[in-house]
């Protein structure tokens, strides 16, 4: 077994001993410590200009033979123009504007209903949307309305029901149903809101194929067109859809 050190002993792992004796055996002379010996001196030039405080006098001085770069050879890529010629509002004074405008407040021309929050559509199932395109547009002709201003709930259900069961009796395929906007509701359009609940849900969900808010010339927000079906949805296609009707 090793014997344990002595408290005291010293340690055998001494590799810098035999650094002192060897260099004194080669002649080598270790160089003396100094703050300045481990870096290099700065020069007295150096060291005048830094303790200048004409500093802008030497950079002059140190630049005068710098020649500048030409940029009549350069090619800028990729160029944008500045924000303020990106942001330039449009000028309301051009003839058009001011033209679009005339026509807009004396005929309604330019007035586009789908962009106003009073607007309301629905699509049923297995219907593209293609034909609640075409319907918005106005492509189909209308065959037919009702007018349901002064009713209440209960006598505008029973007579918008009567309506849509001659429509689909006689054949005919797009008709107008006039409700109103509502504006005299303190919340919300109230016999609007209740149309179309009635074209989305319950007996009518199976024979609309879509609905939207009419355009200006025949009512705006305050109608809307219903395209009918020429046979009613099966009980099947409406599980399926969960509802059929899509807003």
């Amino acid at each position: 077994m090793k014997e344990k050190k002595k408290h005291g002993e010293k340690s055998m792992h001494k590799p810098f001993e035999m650094l002192g004796k060897m260099l004194k055996k080669r002649n080598i002379r270790l160089p003396e410590h100094s703050p300045t010996s481990a870096r290099q001196r700065i020069p007295e030039s150096y060291a005048s200009v830094c303790s200048s405080k004409d500093e802008d006098r030497i950079f002059a001085e140190a630049m005068s033979d710098v020649v500048p770069l030409s940029w009549n050879n350069c090619i800028i890529r990729n160029q944008r123009p500045l924000r303020a010629e990106r942001d330039t509002p449009a000028d309301d004074s051009h003839p058009d504007t001011l033209a679009r405008l005339r026509n807009l407040i004396r005929s309604g021309e330019g007035f586009i209903v789908s962009d106003t929050p009073e607007y309301m559509e629905g699509r049923g199932c297995n219907v593209s949307p293609l034909i609640l395109r075409r319907l918005r547009r106005g492509d189909f002709s209308v065959q037919d309305y009702v007018d349901l201003h002064g009713l209440n709930v209960f006598e505008a259900r029973e007579v918008l029901d009567n309506f849509l069961k001659r429509s689909l009796s006689s054949g005919k395929r797009l008709v107008l149903i006039v409700h109103g906007r509502g504006l005299s509701s303190p919340l919300m359009p109230v016999l609007k809101t209740k149309v179309c609940g009635w074209l989305s849900t319950g007996l009518w969900r199976k024979w609309v194929m879509a609905f939207c808010s009419a355009r200006s010339c025949d009512g705006g927000a305050g109608a809307s067109y219903v395209l009918l079906r020429q046979r009613p949805l099966s009980k099947g296609q409406r599980r399926r859809k969960k509802g059929g009707f899509y807003s």
